[in-house]
């Protein structure tokens, strides 16, 4: 038997992995911090209820990770203290996000998680590892889906120039 045979929690996580998964820990704290600031500018109460979906993700995410980072003597990256409540009218206009640029930035986020958790399973060994982030890689599929049909549905999406045919 090899090294990386058996069970897989048993078997070393390569620097490959390491990273990886340290890397998507460190963004997953980032961009909670973020979304709990859109909370706070953020009118529309779908979109509020994405970012509230979103932030408990992450966080149930964060939480697996966290276990497999420690269990294999891993530092955790730091992550930001919560951030307090505000009132959106509390923010001069100007200041504040708007709805449809929020929906626009949680959208290039979840595309870029896709890829993120694509990218470690493609570097995984470890089959416990690449299953984990199989599942969070739905996960974000499925909230990505529901994010696309609140775009649509609100009028938020612009789309690039159609294909046509020429006459």
């Amino acid at each position: 038997m090899g090294i990386l045979s058996g069970n897989p929690e048993n078997e070393p996580m390569h620097y490959g992995e390491v990273i990886g998964v340290w890397a998507f820990i460190g963004a997953n704290n980032g961009l909670i911090s973020g979304y709990e600031a859109f909370i706070n500018h953020a009118e529309d109460k779908d979109l509020i209820g994405i970012l509230e979906e979103s932030i408990q993700m992450m966080k149930s995410e964060s939480k697996e990770i966290g276990k497999l980072l420690k269990a294999n003597g891993i530092t955790l990256p730091p992550s930001l203290p919560e951030r307090p409540k505000a009132n959106p009218e509390d923010i001069p206009a100007g200041a504040r996000f708007m709805d449809p640029e929020i929906s626009g930035a949680i959208s290039i986020n979840v595309g870029q998680g896709l890829v993120s958790c694509s990218l470690v399973m493609g570097q995984c060994l470890r089959k416990d590892i690449a299953v984990m982030f199989g599942k969070f890689h739905l996960e974000r599929a499925m909230l990505g889906g529901k994010l696309l049909e609140l775009n649509k549905e609100k009028g938020w999406i612009i789309p690039p120039p159609l294909q046509t045919s020429p006459s």
